[in-house]
């Protein structure tokens, strides 16, 4: 049977937790940390902007791509033995990184790191759900969310401080021991073994049922959302309030701070009042922020675009908490895998397709794509227009979210 078994000792499941925790850090740093050292790098290898984005892109696209795939392996071959082989190639691939000679070799080398990734973020997830208590599934999935906010935010930190202590190379090595602890805990401390291969051709059809289907479009929406704020609260921040770029770093700083925080306590109350309802509460707030970013910026300046964070995140925290809970909840032991990897991408296209449709919402908004040299009026306009588009798309997912008792309903008959 290819579960991870219930552990009887609470020390003993800590350490499990700080275990999954540790890999899912892993991954979330690598998304972000990479991105503060694009300038050296294109100076070390004397290539265009263009260029040296392909090491964050390669790793997003190979994440993207692999996630369901890993869980697959996972239900297939076993949890533990798939994510000890995850962490031994995302190890693998920040070593060939951080000696990597060329920019070529070191984007090859991010995408290789992308696939290990996919293992450690889906794998992470299925393991954390498999070995939770019943009663404290969404405290768990509230622990992951932490520590993915905690390690998204951590990356510009701690890149920033590594670049002139050991230039870019420096990003990539502190990443071998943190991926080497992890893979010693992991062999160390993670129970269950590999499951016998057997066919799986239908699996992923039969995952795919009418319970499923709406977490995983919600999950799409809310992730395009919060990627519409990551791209154009800079502009925003920057050219229609005049901030300095640190100014600007801060106030973006809040949204990661605010999720590290809420992350455990939307757990929890997942665990007390049940997924169905804080996926509601979650989805309201993040409907609220949405409405209150498309104008109160507008009205009151950087005070309406802290106010208007502070609730749309922890709306994020409280829906991820529910979303993956009520997603994983029902499904049986040897498909939790695939959900795991099913709820990773529908997140990823989420956030590729909100990185692409805001651009062209805020242009349209601003009315030139000239932004740099635009009015503050103007960009102004431009977050309006996005925010009332994520407005938009947020009641969708309310009413998408509305049919799921139906569908549970037409389940148990």
């Amino acid at each position: 049977m290819e579960y991870v078994e219930p552990v009887s000792s609470r020390l003993l499941r800590r350490r499990i937790t700080a275990t999954l925790a540790l890999a899912m850090l892993l991954a979330s740093l690598g998304t972000s940390i990479a991105n503060i050292a694009l300038p050296a790098l294109a100076e070390a290898f004397a290539a265009p902007f263009s260029q040296v984005q392909a090491i964050v892109v390669a790793y997003l696209a190979t994440l993207t791509v692999s996630v369901l795939i890993a869980g697959r392996l996972g239900d297939r071959f076993g949890m533990k033995p798939m994510l000890i082989s995850g962490l031994l190639i995302f190890a693998i691939a920040s070593l060939l990184c951080a000696v990597a000679p060329t920019l070529w070799l070191l984007t090859a080398a991010r995408a290789v790191q992308g696939v290990g990734a996919a293992f450690l973020m889906t794998l992470s997830m299925a393991l954390m759900r498999q070995t939770a208590h019943e009663a404290h599934i969404g405290r768990a999935m509230g622990v992951l969310g932490t520590v993915s906010a905690l390690g998204t935010a951590l990356g510009p930190s701690l890149g920033g401080l590594l670049l002139p202590l050991g230039g870019w190379r420096a990003i990539f090595w502190v990443q071998v021991p943190l991926a080497t602890l992890a893979l010693i805990l992991a062999v160390s401390v993670l129970t269950g073994g590999a499951r016998k291969a057997k066919a799986t051709s239908a699996r992923l059809q039969s995952v795919m049922n009418r319970a499923l289907v709406p977490n995983l479009l919600v999950n799409v929406l809310v992730a395009a959302v919060m990627m519409t704020t990551l791209v154009v609260g800079p502009f925003y921040l920057g050219l229609g309030l005049a901030l300095t770029p640190t100014q600007v770093g801060l106030v973006m700083a809040l949204g990661p701070v605010i999720s590290i925080l809420s992350g455990v306590p939307s757990g929890r109350l997942v665990d007390t009042w049940g997924s169905g309802r804080m996926l509601g509460v979650g989805l309201l707030l993040l409907t609220a922020g949405a409405l209150l970013l498309a104008f109160l910026p507008n009205m009151i300046g950087i005070a309406g675009y802290m106010i208007s964070i502070f609730v749309l995140t922890p709306g994020y925290q409280l829906f991820q908490a529910a979303n993956n809970t009520a997603a994983l909840k029902d499904v049986p032991k040897d498909r939790h895998g695939t959900v795991s990897g099913l709820l990773g991408l529908s997140r990823n296209i989420g956030l590729i397709g909100g990185a692409s449709a805001t651009g062209i919402v805020f242009t349209l908004g601003v009315g030139t794509e000239d932004i740099a040299h635009a009015t503050a009026t103007a960009i102004a306009n431009g977050m309006r227009m996005t925010f009332l588009q994520s407005f938009a798309m947020m009641v969708i997912a309310i009413a998408v979210t509305i049919r799921r008792p139906k569908v549970y309903a037409e389940k148990r008959r």
